[in-house]
């Protein structure tokens, strides 16, 4: 009678795990959040089976405690996953270990050989002089943690996947508006006196990088390039702030050290003076041949005067804009244009561009390559091609900008 009892007792034991298998792969097959796998977790060891105390720490990005159901929050807070329980790689009975306070069982889940997650088990009701549920129900409670938090980190890893679907989407989006914000080569002056071409590559989806061309006049052509420090999202937020405050302000008749001291405020005002960007502004008459500029910690524009072989750096005479409330000095510079020369204004993601000796090339290669009479934009593209810009140098870390022009006097 009693081996009769026994059979029955282990076939609705037997039946009851079956039904509960079931019904968590349903629940896993029927995309329930977490926190629904976990309410029936928990409530089939501690309800349906009687065990007291669980404890569940997972990795997701970093080590967190899942679900504490009758532990203390003092053993959740002292426990370090790194010290306390990477080494444990099998089933671990905890025997008058005051550390871990009325815990019975740590069990390992693994996931693709990589630790997932460690499951304590404290067992506070005790079957008469019987085994206890945590030893008896050992390889259900084993089977059902590892099927629960591997179906959560699906769940997690699925989500994440989504969420870097729906930002790859809003880059792409940041980066079609950014590209919008860059002028068109077809936009650009060709006329007999001026010819401007840019280049412009990206090195992730968006970037800080910027460059315009404006027409101000009949003769009067405004052109310039900047560099926000930083990248990303916030580097191009600001970016297209400050192309919206120079289209606004850039006039014929502005004078540039009052353009440059109202872009300054601008910029502090968006930035609460976290970020600055280095800038060169110049202003052409194709008339007169007059070219105007002021460079704001940017890198040297190289000027070459095809007729004479004479070359100038355009150097920096001023801070960046937003680094300081008010600039210390802003300085401006006139040249005349009296023969055939180009000029190429770029950001410092070309001239950084270390060569295959680990050294930057700095303006060598634009020297190199516009030191003739030929356009500055067929100059540009043999340079490019030399260096294997924009898709064959590994060594390019940094967006690469270039606007350059060549005048025709």
């Amino acid at each position: 009678m009693k081996n009769h009892k026994s059979s029955k007792d282990r076939l609705r034991i037997s039946k009851f795990k079956l039904d509960a298998l079931l019904d968590i792969t349903l629940s896993i097959n029927a995309n329930l959040p977490t926190e629904d796998l976990l309410s029936k977790y928990e409530s089939i060891l501690r309800n349906d089976l009687g065990i007291g105390k669980i404890l569940i720490f997972k990795r997701s990005l970093t080590w967190e405690c899942l679900l504490n159901g009758g532990f203390s929050n003092q053993l959740e807070e002292k426990i370090d996953v790194e010290t306390d329980l990477l080494r444990i790689t099998e089933i671990e009975f905890v025997t008058d270990n005051p550390y871990f306070e009325a815990v019975d069982i740590v069990i390992p889940v693994y996931n693709n050989n990589v630790p997932l997650a460690y499951v304590f088990i404290g067992d506070i009701e005790e079957e008469g002089e019987g085994v206890s549920p945590v030893i008896k129900h050992l390889n259900f409670i084993q089977t059902i943690s590892s099927i629960i938090l591997v179906a959560i980190e699906n769940i997690r890893l699925f989500n994440e996947s989504l969420r870097q679907e729906a930002i790859k989407r809003e880059l792409e989006l940041a980066a079609r508006m950014q590209q919008n914000l860059i002028p068109d080569n077809n936009r650009m002056p060709k006329g007999k006196n001026l010819v401007v071409n840019g280049f412009y590559f990206p090195h992730y989806e968006v970037g800080g990088d910027y460059y315009d061309c404006i027409s101000l006049s009949e003769n009067k052509t405004g052109f310039c390039i900047a560099d926000v420090s930083g990248k990303g999202i916030s580097a191009a937020i600001l970016m297209s702030n400050f192309q919206a405050s120079l289209r606004a302000l850039f006039t014929s008749g502005i004078d540039l050290g009052t353009l440059l001291e109202k872009l300054n405020l601008l910029t502090i005002a968006n930035t609460a003076g976290e970020k600055f960007i280095t800038f060169f502004i110049a202003r052409y008459d194709s008339q007169t041949g007059i070219l105007e500029y002021i460079n704001a910690a940017h890198n040297s524009p190289v000027l070459y005067n095809t007729v004479t072989g004479e070359l100038q750096h355009l150097h920096s005479k001023c801070i960046g804009i937003g680094m300081l409330d008010e600039f210390p000095v802003v300085e401006e510079d006139t040249i005349v244009i009296s023969n055939y020369s180009k000029i190429v204004c770029y950001t410092d993601g070309l001239s950084e561009l270390k060569d295959e000796e680990g050294k930057e090339i700095g303006t060598g290669e634009i020297i190199r390559h516009i030191a003739n009479s030929e356009p500055v934009g067929n100059n540009i593209q043999q340079m490019f091609e030399k260096l294997g810009i924009p898709d064959n140098n590994p060594r390019l870390f940094d967006d690469v900008s270039i606007i350059a022009a060549d005048f025709v006097r």
